[in-house]
């Protein structure tokens, strides 16, 4: 399969699937919705392993991954937003197709109105943030050299 030059995958969590999906509508905004498909999961733990399905499929120049990790209160959130987003990254190092994170992990979260407002917001801006990330560095990616010499 060949690489598409402009086509990006879009993973996002389906827990707070509302406040999540507002991350894929920023990043549209700077990545144009043609360009990017979009793929779904039940949370935040199965993010890698369909990233990298995905960079392995050689279809993507980039993957975007969001989800929402919060204190619940029977675990710390803390574990499993490491391992999330360490999972991402080794994805992205082990098949150089990169990986931009869109996982937030708040402290402090209640289903309110107000802080659905807060986060959903912030989620249209980190994912633009994601986009544009993912424009510079595949353009800082296009200039290194295709062969490195070791002595």
């Amino acid at each position: 399969m060949s690489l598409a030059p402009d086509r990006f995958a879009f993973i996002k969590a389906n827990w707070h699937a509302d406040i999540v999906s507002q991350a894929l509508s920023g990043f549209c905004e700077v990545i144009p919705a043609e360009n990017v498909d979009v793929f779904e999961v039940p949370g935040a733990f199965e993010l890698p392993i369909v990233a990298k399905e995905l960079a392995l499929s050689g279809l993507y120049r980039g993957i975007a991954a969001a989800a929402l990790v919060v204190d619940g209160g029977i675990y710390r959130h803390e574990f499993v937003a490491q391992a999330v987003v360490g999972g991402l990254m080794h994805v992205g190092l082990e098949t150089g197709v990169p990986v931009f994170s869109i996982s937030l992990t708040p402290h402090h979260y209640q289903n309110s109105d107000y802080h659905r407002s807060i986060f959903s917001a912030h989620f249209v801006e980190k994912g633009r943030e994601a986009a544009q990330a993912a424009i510079q560095f595949l353009a800082t990616k296009s200039m290194l050299p295709k062969k490195m010499c070791r002595e």
